[in-house]
């Protein structure tokens, strides 16, 4: 449909009609109009698979029995795969499974920096870092819309914490706005085309973000050129005119008094009434048809519609890709990894979260998994009937002696600790980073009978490990990771799967070390003042010289990778940084390569060190690539407020690549002009098409 047609549509509109497409006429859809042979926008959480089907007037499941869908990995899990090839497979398959759910608009992927370990919503969320987020969210996003499937990136903005969080008012620079929680929704905009946005609880600067003008009306409408739609998370509206001329499109809710949320009978009336010009609402519906032409929801370009597919073997074995993909190797003393089970009758697994299954949980994340396979089961599947996997929770002073007794008994030990999803929850956070109750005293008994024991975290958040990490010899992390997750763990620690995972937060030694706590505030009153600023997560940990437990980027192998021959060559459109990376070891594995780049700060504070490049890569045993990176201008700026856009200063830059923040193998000073950069101009979206 051409946009003149989409024109016309929008004038044969009566008041009434436009009102209905607006705002929630249920739960999850808006209203259609008939008439015209417009379908109303049916939307679902969430960020891990499609969410069960819900009464329409309430949240009470309906209790169907063809709602059950795939379990995807966390966007935390996703985020520990490092890899742009796994975020888009996966976004292809949540896209695929929401439009074959019949759903228009997939409430994913969520995008919000990861401040503070405590925010109860992390799990739902990918990184410290805005370069790792951006990275990972565009493919996501691009997966998800191949589908003819609107991605809905949330929530924007800097909602990093559940705590007050439909109340609270964040108060940040607009230096750390524009380069630590702003960069993730840029590039979801400019370079994954993300077709709707969704505003965040919380206020900015005294004004709710859901109509708040600077966030949708200057920023992603002017600066980013977005003609998509902005939804209001469920509840997130407080005012009607201020939503109506804010720049909102759809207004969604928790209650069923449909007519009377502030974009609808009040509205209507407002504009009735002339305090509210029309051409307001037909911005709106204009943008709604806009989308809905864009999924082939108008007209004949209706047939056309790819009608997705849930529940396939090929998802499923994505999903367990990406699952091996996503466990981190933190310590591996001794070689104590993998365990070789050949000649062996016994395995002990040990701790609750070695059964528990999680998909269910979180909040709107939650979903009616197909399955879900536990740890304990993973390893008994790929363990085989030959080897006796016995288990036992260790919960209570009855269980921790029998848990101990198992431990002393067998040679091979896996401890399963963590969290789960009444910590990892929306609506609330952490009071600290503590072990529930119980772990630390099970896992302490557990390495006093068997030195040997292996110790695997499973947690969305970060989490205090001191208690352990200095005496256990093999320590490995993942997060909620989706309906295989339970073999992806399994293989990894049985050394079918080398693991490839890196971190893609910091684990800190304790809560105190984090800069929110530390120099910010958290969770605040009625105001939470991000003092830190910039120096976000390794950001602050690298300039400050703060040693953490592991660090941003950490991952290890059951291979060895060399790097050698760093090259820094200026060319035309900045720099390009070459290196060579070699397999050692004697089986195959993936490495991710990363890119840092440090700034003296001679006339501006500056962190450290800043990821500006990565690739993940698959080498052979003795196999050695070259790989290649390309820095511009942009990655050596900063955001200046008082010129309002992004300077290169004059300083010294060191180019540094390595493993992980911490682990630089190669690093090459560098000579940068000082400029001044323009801001970056959007002529909208690819995929935009009118006929």
């Amino acid at each position: 449909m051409e946009r003149h047609e989409i024109d016309e549509l929008v004038n044969e509109l009566t008041l009434e009609e436009k009102m209905g497409m607006i705002h929630g006429q249920g739960i999850f859809h808006t209203g259609g109009v008939k008439r015209l042979d417009i379908l109303p926008l049916w939307m679902s959480d969430g960020p891990m698979g499609v969410r069960r089907e819900l009464e329409d007037d309430n949240w009470n499941p309906r209790g169907t029995t063809d709602d059950f869908v795939s379990y995807l990995p966390s966007n935390t899990a996703l985020a520990c795969t490092w890899s742009r090839r796994q975020a888009e497979q996966m976004g292809r398959v949540l896209g695929s499974e929401a439009r074959g759910r019949g759903k228009d608009v997939i409430l994913a992927p969520g995008i919000n920096i990861i401040r503070t370990p405590l925010c109860g919503r992390n799990f739902e969320y990918m990184s410290e870092d805005p370069y790792l987020t951006a990275q990972m969210a565009v493919p996501l996003i691009k997966g998800i819309q191949e589908n003819d499937t609107a991605a809905c990136v949330k929530h924007f903005a800097v909602n990093n914490q559940e705590t007050n969080r439909l109340t609270v008012s964040v108060e940040v620079s607009e230096r750390a706005l524009r380069e630590i929680y702003l960069p993730g929704f840029e590039a979801a905009v400019k370079e994954g085309r993300s077709m709707t946005i969704m505003g965040a609880y919380n206020k900015l600067r005294g004004e709710f973000c859901c109509h708040n003008p600077y966030l949708l009306r200057e920023i992603l409408r002017k600066e980013w050129d977005f003609d998509g739609v902005v939804i209001s998370d469920w509840g997130a509206v407080h005012n009607t005119s201020e939503a109506a001329l804010g720049g909102l499109d759809i207004e969604m809710s928790v209650t069923n008094d449909f007519d009377d949320y502030f974009m609808a009978d009040p509205l209507r009336k407002k504009v009735l009434e002339n305090e509210v010009d029309e051409e307001i609402i037909n911005e709106k519906v204009r943008h709604i048809l806009i989308l809905m032409n864009r999924l082939s929801m108008l007209g004949d370009e209706r047939k056309n519609r790819i009608p997705g597919v849930y529940n396939t073997s090929a998802h499923r074995e994505a999903i367990l890709s990406c699952a091996e993909e996503a466990v981190v190797l933190l310590k591996n003393e001794e070689e104590r990894l993998p365990i070789i089970l050949e000649g062996k009758k016994r395995l002990a697994v040990i701790g609750e979260n070695a059964a528990v299954l999680h998909a269910p949980g979180g909040g709107s994340a939650g979903i009616k998994a197909l399955y879900e396979i536990s740890p304990l089961m993973g390893l008994k599947i790929e363990a085989g009937g030959n080897v006796a996997v016995e288990y036992e929770p260790g919960v209570g002073a009855e269980g921790l002696i029998k848990a101990t007794a198992l431990a002393g008994e067998c040679e091979d030990v896996i401890v399963f600790i963590g969290l789960n999803h009444e910590l990892d929850v929306e609506g609330q956070d952490r009071k600290d980073m503590k072990l529930p109750a119980g772990q630390e005293e099970l896992i302490s008994a557990v390495l006093n009978v068997n030195k040997n024991a292996v110790i695997a975290v499973l947690a969305g958040s970060p989490v205090e490990l001191e208690a352990f990490a200095d005496r256990a010899k093999a320590i490995v992390y993942t997060s909620y990771n989706g309906m295989e997750g339970g073999r992806a763990l399994a293989r990894v620690l049985l050394g079918n799967v080398n693991p490839s995972g890196k971190l893609p937060f910091t684990l800190t030694r304790c809560l105190e070390d984090c800069p929110a706590h530390k120099l910010g505030e958290f969770p605040g009153d009625e105001t939470v003042v991000y003092g830190e600023g910039v120096f976000v997560g390794y950001r602050y940990f690298e300039s400050e010289n703060v040693k953490v437990r592991y660090c941003f980027g950490h991952g290890l192998s059951y291979a060895e990778y060399v790097y050698e021959n760093l090259k820094v060559e200026k060319t035309c459109q900045g720099f390009l940084v070459k290196t060579d990376v070699s397999n050692c070891g004697n089986r195959a594995g993936l490495e991710t390569v990363q890119v840092y780049v440090r700034a003296v700060g001679k006339n501006i504070k500056r962190p450290a060190m800043e990821l500006r490049g990565f690739d993940k890569i698959s080498l052979e045993p003795g196999e050695k690539r070259t790989l290649a990176f390309c820095l511009t201008e942009k990655d050596f700026s900063y955001y200046n407020e008082e010129l309002k856009c992004y300077v290169v200063p004059e300083d010294e830059y060191e180019i540094c690549v390595g493993s992980s923040v911490s682990d630089i193998r190669l690093r090459q000073w560098i000579e940068v002009d000082e400029c001044v950069l323009e801001a970056e101009k959007f002529d909208g979206l690819e995929t935009d098409s009118f006929s």
